[in-house]
């Protein structure tokens, strides 16, 4: 009892709980999902050769870390929580009373209703597939229907307990999240050694001529870095959570120069081991790579590493990815973009529980909706813009802000470099394979700016609003931060 009333007594905000190691963690939890185990594929099928392939796996993994350097500035510049988001309220707010919010506005309301979300949705049924895969035997005479069942039921209880974990204790998180980033990283380091073991033992015939059959088509060698870099997003996420991170001008430059080259070294060297054991149409056909190479170097025994890797990776990416986006949601709140109760606090677990519910419930709508890679495809490209809009704001507030805190600054080619890369990846899919659903995606940001209008710049107020706040407040035992228990 006293512990709580000296925690209550306090000042009631998030707390700095992720150091160094935990920043590191965060990036690597996020980059690393399934991708790299299940369908690492799409670069090779574009580029055409194995040569050509691992320089656009090498290529991207520095683009990367340059697009983080820059967002290390930024989260220099503009200390808060939000990455992206906070940024744009910075750079574009004092331009036009009006306008300056819709970029801000925008990316929260893409990113905390929509694609991270479905997400973890996608991440936690693929948690359920390979959870399952292991005990296959005892399933074969459910249906298809059945199973479908079965795996939408286990990935329901996935997500409650990555809820529970980010809803009880942001220090349970960091445990958490420590201990399954390190096994992910162990199995991705199995595969590496199982690979050279393959490579020792003379298999090199498939490496023999490397650049082969590379693509000289610009549309292909385009859409293969658009499948590389979309592989390694996920790097702003120390820059989503700066007001937990412990000294963040420090540490987040310092948690980007680690984990990025880590997950460039890791993801170019699992390719090649990939692509010195399996051919180019195996890759392409298998419904699961690192499950096929597996099968071909790994001895029987050893048959469970890749589902258990998988396993791992993809509860501790979901266990991330909602992390961030419920603080993105939390800083969107305190801004005023969404309602004020998600920025609300735990007054004893200093977490924000109506945030961190709140995703929890929009991921499970996603997974109850059924066929939900659609809603990612057709927001994704979103992403792009976004990274762009904050380059754009980093060349901005150099010169809006040029006597801010900066530790450190990137060299002003590194923001026009990325900003040029990011224009090119938003509008890349549009122009080579052009769908309807880019025009989903135009009206749910019209959609967006309407509520923007009404509810944020007009301040239209809701009673049933009032009222839903006071009871989420009874509910979750949250005050706004900086308030006091009565």
């Amino acid at each position: 009892m006293a512990r709580e009333k000296e925690q209550t007594s306090g000042k009631i905000e998030l707390k700095r709980e992720l150091g160094l190691f935990s920043a590191v963690n965060i990036i690597l939890a996020v980059m690393i999902g399934s991708g790299i185990f299940v369908s690492p594929t799409s670069a090779l099928e574009r580029s055409g050769s194995v040569g050509f392939c691992l320089i656009v796996w090498i290529s991207c993994g520095v683009l990367s870390l340059l697009g983080a350097l820059a967002f290390a500035e930024l989260s220099t510049v503009v200390p808060r929580s939000g990455a992206e988001y906070a940024y744009f309220i910075e750079a574009f707010g004092p331009l036009h009373p009006y306008a300056g919010q819709i970029p801000a506005f925008t990316c929260s309301w893409i990113y905390v209703m929509l694609l991270r979300p479905a997400e973890v949705a996608v991440i936690m049924l693929t948690f359920a597939e390979y959870s399952i895969q292991p005990f296959s035997g005892y399933f074969d005479n459910l249906c298809g229907d059945s199973m479908a069942t079965l795996k939408k039921l286990l990935a329901i209880m996935g997500l409650a307990v990555i809820t529970y974990i980010n809803l009880i204790s942001v220090k349970l998180y960091v445990k958490v999240q420590n201990v399954f980033t390190m096994c992910k990283i162990l199995a991705c380091i199995v595969v590496i050694s199982g690979g050279i073991w393959w490579l020792g033992t003379g298999h090199v015939e498939l490496l023999k001529d490397p650049f082969h059959g590379t693509t000289t088509s610009a549309g292909n060698i385009a859409l293969a870095f658009y499948s590389g870099l979309w592989a390694y997003d996920g790097w702003t996420s120390a820059a989503i959570v700066t007001e937990e991170v412990q000294k963040p001008e420090i540490n987040i430059l310092r948690s980007t120069l680690i984990a990025v080259p880590v997950i460039t070294v890791l993801y170019v060297s699992m390719n090649l081991m990939y692509m010195a054991a399996l051919t180019s149409s195996e890759m392409v056909s298998a419904p699961a790579v690192a499950v096929l190479w597996a099968e071909r170097v790994l001895p029987s025994w050893m048959g469970f590493v890749i589902p258990l890797g998988v396993v791992l990776s993809t509860f501790g990416c979901a266990l991330s990815i909602q992390f961030s986006v419920s603080r993105l949601c939390f800083v969107a709140g305190r801004e005023g973009h969404i309602p004020r109760v998600f920025s609300y606090v735990h007054i004893e677990k200093m977490t924000p529980a109506p945030a961190v519910i709140f995703q929890g419930m929009l991921s499970l709508l996603c997974l109850l909706l059924g066929d939900i890679i659609a809603l990612i495809e057709f927001a994704s490209f979103l992403m792009w813009v976004f990274y762009g809009f904050a380059m754009t704001s980093l060349i901005i507030m150099r010169r809006t802000k040029p006597n801010a805190s900066r530790p450190y600054a990137v060299p002003i080619v590194i923001p026009w470099l990325v900003l040029g890369i990011s224009i090119f990846l938003a509008v890349l899919p549009i122009i080579y394979e052009p769908s309807t659903k880019y025009l989903f995606a135009l009206a749910f940001v019209l959609c967006g700016i309407v509520l923007y209008h009404i509810y944020v710049y007009k301040k239209t107020r809701s009673i049933l609003l009032a009222k839903l706040t006071y009871f989420i407040q009874s509910l979750c035992l949250v005050v706004a931060p900086d308030e006091r228990e009565d």
